[in-house]
């Protein structure tokens, strides 16, 4: 077979069985087909264009297209024009099913190599559309551009007019649910049903559905379950009628609830708004709906409808709670709920008016009608003796402070909240005590506090030996309160806000405080003063002081809070006095008689010029008793400086002294450790010769004993190698005894298996002989028998006996009474024949016994 790398120009070209070949004739321009099996010999004038090239074979299910195909007869032959060439149907195709193998003749070309055709399963179909105007087998005209489906189970046979568009598959339908189909050409449904283009319809049918043609599937629809506590909201997209027969206009909305159906698949034309939770009432509750429905189901737009409990329902759509629901008012003895009417109604025989408010009390159970609006809930405040609360009158304006028992508000009366100054509010939520917390009495609070209640009764526990001072703005009068004792402020009541003088030395505005501490009590300051020699000094002070109230008047009180700041101005007024009565002194006296000069400078002298205990300040009856000088330090530098060498120079000397006393001390103590060093260096080598004498001594011993155990030990050492030599070869020649005698054992052990398996193997092979022989003997016997059984004695005996009947019949017939026809070279079995003839004679007739005798004489 010539190879395609030639080109065509192989002179012989064996083509086998089953290929074939394009032959052009380039003379007249005619390609021809040579088919194998043969040997075509190409003349000058040809080429092989194509080939050699294996026939195309369909095996059976399989389909293949050819385009270009050639014209046959009626008979099937291929028509061939005048020149010689197959005619072609151009531009045409033709689809071979199975088939013999056949060649692709010139102009031939495939299209669509072999195929498997398609088979369509169960529930499912191929959607076909026609290019060519055909008629097909079932005589049904189709036009180009028609569509239809060719639906399983089967085998789809395709055609030249058809193309598959693609493989449509049924949808299962499910129990509650549907699939949603949409019309793409008007048709007419599988329920025969006509349709128009783009409408949309629902099938419900539980199953598969395959769909047509012209029908494509959009969703597949779930149903909605309902139960007694859900509801469906839906909405009309256009007017049409549902499956319950109302007709619904187009925007409509309703529900469906549990008593008009278990399950609802939507409509094409309903949408959704959602699934509609039931709304329960308790005997406890009530709720007030917006816009309701009435009894056909339209909305009263601008209505309220009250529903009580106990009860459930579905709010209808366009429906919907004003507050929710909410809970009936219970009210106790100490309860009430101030109303306001919202429009005019009656209330039992009460005329209500539009903004009417009016208050109810319990103990009594209330749920408001449509045209009420409650207000507030109001609960009566229990109060304490030390408690109140500030109550306005919204109709008056008055404002009145209630203390000492349980109050409720009525419908004309509100909390009025009295608000106090920043610093004051911090002074009352800061909760200090102002005896134990005298040494920080700022305003600087030192954490979060508590935030007070405005509507409460301002109160505050004056502590033991203080005041406060209250003053009421509206009667333009102040009142003094002693400790201890409790104050409470009226609605125009403010308390006088003490500012003090604080730290060292003394600052304005420093301490905040609402009582007066009336003392004893100290405070320190620290006052610079000049003596006379010009030299500036720093005291620290501390003055002990009280006041002293007398007989608690209201004028001697209102004394004690004629002064603002009275630590600052007694402050002032004893440091003027010192620095007065230092300014006269030098620097040695003062240094010298600092207290006397202090306090005869405060106090001053009596009668008898002794220096006064006490000195009093008449504006506020504020008694100074005693003057403690905590500290003088001189503010110039070179004062201190000097003071500072001096002090100095005396530590200096001291240190001096104890550290020539210390070095003494060292000096003997190191005297003491150097002779018990030398001591003990004495000793230590003393000890070290010793310990050098024993080593010399071992040494030598060492030395013996290596000299004579160098011999001894390499004796030994050969006399232990020959021992061990000896042993060794004796253990050797054991073991190779050992080894032999194993081998020999373990090689008879072989040799005996080995001649017991050959005999066993012998052995069960001659059973095995016997057992065959036996079988088939048996066989041949049970099989004789059977067909001896089958046959018959009776059969058998007609067999053996027809062939000798046969021939006296013939000899019979013919006159002889015996004949021997021989060529003379074939041998004669004379006592076949004699048994022959006498085995043919016994079953004839019965003759007379001279008669055969006479026949056996002639033979």
């Amino acid at each position: 077979m010539a190879s395609r790398g030639n080109q065509g120009l192989e002179s012989i070209y064996r083509i086998a069985p089953y290929y074939f070949i394009h032959v052009l004739d380039q003379n007249s321009n005619v390609t021809k087909l040579e088919i194998g099996p043969q040997t075509f010999i190409r003349q000058d004038n040809e080429r092989v264009v194509f080939g050699p090239e294996k026939m195309i074979i369909v095996p059976p299910r399989h389909y293949c297209v050819v385009e270009n195909p050639v014209m046959r007869d009626s008979d099937g032959n291929v028509i061939i024009d005048a020149a010689g060439q197959a005619k072609l149907q151009h531009a045409d195709q033709e689809i071979r099913l199975a088939q013999d193998p056949f060649p692709l003749h010139p102009g031939e070309t495939l299209k669509q190599p072999v195929t498997p055709l398609k088979v369509v399963p169960a529930n499912s179909a191929l959607r076909m559309r026609a290019v060519l105007d055909f008629e097909d087998e079932s005589g049904e005209k189709r036009t180009a551009g028609d569509e239809w489906l060719f639906e399983g189970p089967g085998t789809y046979i395709p055609r030249k007019e058809v193309v598959v568009e693609e493989t449509v598959r049924a949808t299962v339908i499910r129990p509650n649910q549907a699939i949603r189909l949409r019309a793409r050409k008007e048709c007419i449904d599988r329920d025969g049903v006509a349709r128009v283009t783009g409408e949309e319809w629902l099938s419900k049918k539980t199953g598969a559905y395959l769909p047509g043609a012209y029908e494509e599937v959009v969703d597949i629809v779930n149903a909605y379950v309902l139960t007694d506590k859900k509801a469906l909201h839906l909405r009309a997209l256009r007017t049409y009628k549902d499956d319950f027969g109302v007709v619904r206009k187009n925007g409509e909305e309703w529900l469906i609830t549990f008593k008009d159906t278990e399950t609802h698949i939507p409509n094409v034309y309903e949408e959704v708004i959602g699934v509609v939770s039931i709304t329960t009432l308790s005997n406890r509750q009530y709720c007030v709906v917006l816009d309701p429905c009435d009894s056909t189901g339209r909305p009263q737009l601008g209505q309220k409808k009250l529903i009580k409990g106990e009860k459930a329902f579905f709010l209808r759509p366009g429906e919907r709670l004003e507050k929710g629901i909410q809970n009936v008012y219970i009210l106790g003895e100490d309860e009430g709920v101030i109303l306001r009417a919202n429009e005019q109604f009656k209330d039992g025989t009460v005329e209500r008016r539009p903004g009417d408010r009016w208050m109810i009390r319990g103990p009594v159970e209330y749920v408001p009608p449509v045209e009420v609006e409650v207000l507030m809930k109001r609960q009566a405040i229990p109060l304490d003796e030390n408690e109140g609360i500030y109550v306005r009158d919204i109709k008056s304006g008055k404002v009145r402070a209630i203390t000492g028992n349980t109050y409720m508000l009525n419908q004309d009366e509100e909390l009025w909240e009295k608000h106090l100054s920043p610093v004051v509010e911090s002074l009352l939520t800061g909760a200090k005590d102002p005896l134990a917390d005298r040494s920080d009495r700022s305003s600087k609070e030192s954490g979060p506090a508590k935030p007070r209640d405005k509507t409460r009764v301002v109160s505050f526990r004056v502590p033991h030996n203080a005041a406060v001072q209250i003053y009421d703005y509206k009667e333009k009068k102040a009142r003094v309160i002693f400790g201890p004792e409790l104050v409470m402020l009226g609605p125009d009541e403010q308390f006088t806000l003490l500012s003090l003088s604080g730290g060292k030395p003394k600052k304005p505005n420093q301490i905040k405080a609402l009582c007066l501490l009336l003392g004893p009590d100290f405070c320190t300051d620290i006052i610079t003063v000049e003596t006379a020699d010009h030299a500036r000094l720093s005291l620290q002070l501390s003055y002990n002081w009280h006041f002293e109230v007398g007989t608690k008047t209201p004028e001697d009180a209102a004394k004690l809070f004629s002064v603002p700041d009275f630590t600052g101005d007694s402050c002032k007024a004893i440091a003027s006095r010192i620095r007065g009565a230092v300014a006269q002194v030098q620097f040695d006296d003062f240094h010298k008689n600092s207290a006397k000069i202090i306090r005869s400078s405060v106090f001053g002298f009596d009668a008898n010029n002794k220096v006064r205990d006490k000195f009093v300040f008449p504006q506020n009856q504020m008694v100074i008793t005693s003057i403690d000088i905590q500290s003088v330090e001189p503010v110039d530098q070179r004062t201190r400086d000097s003071l500072q060498k001096s002090v100095q120079l005396a530590i200096e000397i001291t240190t001096n002294s104890q550290e020539a006393a210390a070095r003494h001390e060292a000096e003997r103590l190191e005297q003491e450790a150097k002779g018990r060093l030398e001591r003990q260096k004495i000793v230590d080598e003393a000890e070290a010769e010793k310990s050098r004498r024993n080593l010399l001594e071992l040494q030598a011993q060492s030395a013996a004993v290596e000299s004579t155990g160098q011999a001894k030990a390499e004796a030994q050492s050969r006399a232990e190698a020959a021992r061990i030599e000896g042993e060794a070869a004796v253990e050797q020649a054991k073991l190779k005894a050992q080894a032999m005698k194993i081998e020999a054992e373990s090689e008879l052990d072989r040799l005996t298996s080995a001649r017991e398996a050959e005999l066993k193997y012998v052995s069960e092979q001659n059973e095995l002989e016997l057992t065959k022989v036996k079988e088939l003997s048996s066989i041949e016997t049970t099989k004789f028998k059977n067909m001896v059984d089958a046959i018959g004695t009776n059969t058998l005996a007609a067999i053996a006996n027809a062939g000798p009947e046969m021939q006296v019949k013939m000899l019979q017939s013919l006159g002889l009474k015996s004949t021997l026809i021989t060529d003379g070279s074939s041998p004669i079995n004379l006592f076949n024949t004699a048994s022959g003839l006498i085995g043919g004679l016994v079953p004839t007739k019965r003759r007379r016994r001279g008669e055969d005798s006479e026949e056996d004489d002639d033979a």
